[in-house]
């Protein structure tokens, strides 16, 4: 019994550390007003029939905080990559030279960063809703191993460790969202 006990407790806090992985990966999209590599993940190019992602047929570079440098390695992919960069309608919009494709990254109005601030609540929300989610099935798997003869003890001791690490965890989660806020805000 003492094994499946660690065993949960060591699944608890696998699943509750993705989801902050999740979370922190969700909050690098979120742009606050500094140009990043990262805000051109996900975009799929086609690339000789093939969906592609971006920065597998190209060099994505951050010349300065305002501007992203796409360099692919062949010159006949700039119109599929511009075109891919505008239908992903994350706000930027291309420049081909001919050579590589500069992105201005335009400075957030105020509204729009209060916006932003609100979707990265929005995910830390979303994220804390999975930890508690984690906490109810691993209690559950507690009340399960006493119903399997489990000692109440063993079982008060294990859901109160879970407790702890959702605590734990959910400040993390706090922590992230109130540095990305920040982030966010600072102009």
């Amino acid at each position: 019994m003492e094994e499946e006990v660690s065993f949960y407790l060591e699944e608890t806090e696998e699943k509750m550390q993705e989801s902050i992985q999740h979370l922190q990966h969700a909050l690098t999209k979120i742009r606050a007003g500094k140009a990043s590599p990262s805000m051109l993940d996900g975009i799929m190019v086609d690339y000789y029939g093939t969906n592609t992602p971006l920065n597998q047929v190209s060099n994505i570079n951050t010349p300065d905080a305002k501007s992203i440098l796409v360099q692919p390695w062949e010159k006949n992919m700039l119109q599929p990559i511009e075109k891919a960069i505008m239908a992903a309608n994350i706000g930027l919009n291309p420049a081909n030279n001919g050579e590589v494709i500069h992105i201005n990254v335009p400075p957030l109005t105020e509204e729009r960063r209060h916006s932003l601030v609100k979707q990265a609540k929005g995910e830390g929300e979303d994220t804390k809703i999975g930890i508690r989610n984690t906490r109810k099935w691993a209690n559950d798997e507690f009340k399960n191993l006493l119903k399997e003869g489990l000692s109440e003890d063993a079982e008060k001791d294990a859901t109160d460790e879970v407790q702890k690490l959702t605590d734990a965890y959910t400040k993390k989660v706090d922590d992230l969202i109130a540095l990305k806020g920040k982030d966010i805000l600072t102009i």
